[in-house]
């Protein structure tokens, strides 16, 4: 349902976007790469080592700013942006869609290996 939802949104916004469809494309790759650069680096080996869980989220923070910034000023320079608006609005959206469906993958993760370790235990148990 939840995935509907957002496929619906995201293509009545593409659609209403229509002569400023650069500017939709760029807000959703910029903030794609941004926030899957920043996700990669934030939770990369926070499990493993959970001491270093602030500077990987302070490192993820600042690659998601450093990859926004220099996406930003391709768009400009090359002349993909002309509508900082239809920007504005398709990166916020994006951001906040790509945070949570990482978030959800996150969760789906966590989960699959729960149940791997309560099976590996249940045959240490019984052999």
């Amino acid at each position: 349902m939840k995935f509907g939802l957002i496929f619906l949104l995201s293509t009545i916004g593409g659609a209403l976007s229509g002569e400023h469809f650069h500017s939709f494309m760029a807000g959703f790759g910029i903030a794609s790469v941004a926030v899957g650069t920043g996700y990669w680096l934030a939770f990369r080996c926070s499990t493993r080592y959970p001491q270093m869980a602030l500077l990987l989220l302070l490192m993820g923070m600042m690659a998601k700013m450093a990859v926004t910034i220099t996406g930003v000023m391709w768009g400009i320079e090359a002349n993909v942006i002309n509508s900082p608006i239809t920007f504005a609005l398709s990166y916020l959206f994006f951001s906040i869609v790509v945070t949570y469906l990482y978030s959800k993958l996150r969760e789906f993760q966590m989960a699959r290996a729960s149940v791997a370790d309560k099976a590996r235990k249940l045959e240490l148990e019984t052999a």
